[in-house]
């Protein structure tokens, strides 16, 4: 029986928003200190996307889809699917996929949205690559887009010190062998929703970020209870997905986590015993940008040269639902 292709990343793109709020910039709109965010979070600074300089979520997602497409010297005509993963998109239809694959004219692509928090980037890959694995599907662009500065509370300092805005980019294609999306696990629990969840109604914007184009909607978290989950889940996922590999934690090159919080990155990596010069963090320049994290950190490890070929990279990421994922790949850009 001939071997069943996989989907194998040719190709990484990301775009981020011009302006970037620093932990200073903050300590003006709610109250808080740059020494308290960095402590708790690792976080310096973040992009927040601006109405009024095409930073749309459509407009990130396609600078990111473009810029991994000419990566992969590939025309969107030849996309047959595009995935976005996303909360935020600009519209609630049609989907972000569907305003991205009209922006890059590749219309012979089936597009749709993924709705899985912080895990959205993940659940695409999945989909994508089982669609590439079933035969249905050759290349496609897997996004993970957000803004959510759109969806912050501006006076709760748990949250709106912790987002940020930005948007990244795959491109798969089928091919046979020992390379590309070795496997994906998912995982989710509804019955602990209410630890990330939006609400109904609009806040007050401070005047200095007029800029944002509000949503209807807020986003509220209950962090001591998700910080202590998040750890757990990531810890066992990154597991499960090593075990179904036949692989150890010292066989993992790379592991680009979600960029949520650098503690729970750290304790993740400790769990694990995965030192963290093995571990890929940009959080931060960028914050927590939910699904859009990984790419984006996929993106600039692999611009920066450390994701060579032959390099098994450890994704894993956890968000509102619960969600949470994991995926391993072996690296052949």
């Amino acid at each position: 029986m001939a071997s069943m292709p996989r989907g194998r990343i040719v190709g990484t793109g990301s775009a981020t928003p011009k302006k970037i709020l620093s932990n200073v910039d903050l300590e003006g709109i709610v109250d808080t200190n740059n020494e308290w965010i960095v402590r708790r979070s690792g976080i310096e600074e973040r992009r927040i996307a601006s109405k009024d300089l095409n930073e749309t979520t459509t407009d990130l997602a396609t600078q990111a889809s473009r810029n991994a497409l000419d990566m992969a010297g590939i025309s969107p005509d030849n996309l047959d699917m595009i995935v976005a993963g996303t909360v935020t998109p600009d519209r609630q239809f049609p989907s972000a996929a569907c305003m991205v694959q009209e922006a890059l004219g590749a219309s012979n692509a089936a597009a749709f949205d993924v709705s899985a928090g912080c895990s959205g980037f993940l659940y695409s890959l999945s989909v994508a690559n089982n669609a590439i694995q079933c035969g249905t599907c050759k290349t496609a662009l897997v996004m993970g887009v957000e803004r959510l500065s759109t969806i912050l509370n501006w006076e709760d300092r748990g949250t709106c010190v912790l987002l940020g805005d930005g948007a990244g980019a795959v491109v798969l294609t089928a091919e046979k062998g020992d390379n590309g999306v070795l496997s994906t696990h998912l995982k989710s629990d509804g019955s602990l929703g209410d630890l990330l969840y939006s609400s109904e109604g609009k806040l007050t914007l401070p005047k200095v970020l007029s800029c944002i184009d509000q949503k209807s909607f807020h986003l509220r978290m209950a962090g001591n209870r998700l910080f202590k989950r998040a750890i757990n889940c990531l810890t066992s996922i990154a597991r499960e997905a090593l075990i179904h590999n036949a692989m150890k934690e010292t066989d993992v090159d790379m592991m680009i986590p979600h960029q949520a919080n650098i503690r729970i990155i750290q304790a993740t990596a400790k769990n694990l015993k995965i030192p963290m010069d093995k571990v890929y963090t940009n959080i931060q320049r960028y914050g927590n940008t939910s699904s859009a994290s990984i790419p984006i950190a996929m993106d600039e490890a692999n611009r920066e040269g450390l994701l060579r070929s032959g390099t098994n990279v450890l994704l894993v990421s956890f968000g509102a639902g619960l969600t949470w994922g994991a995926s391993m790949l072996k690296w052949a850009i």
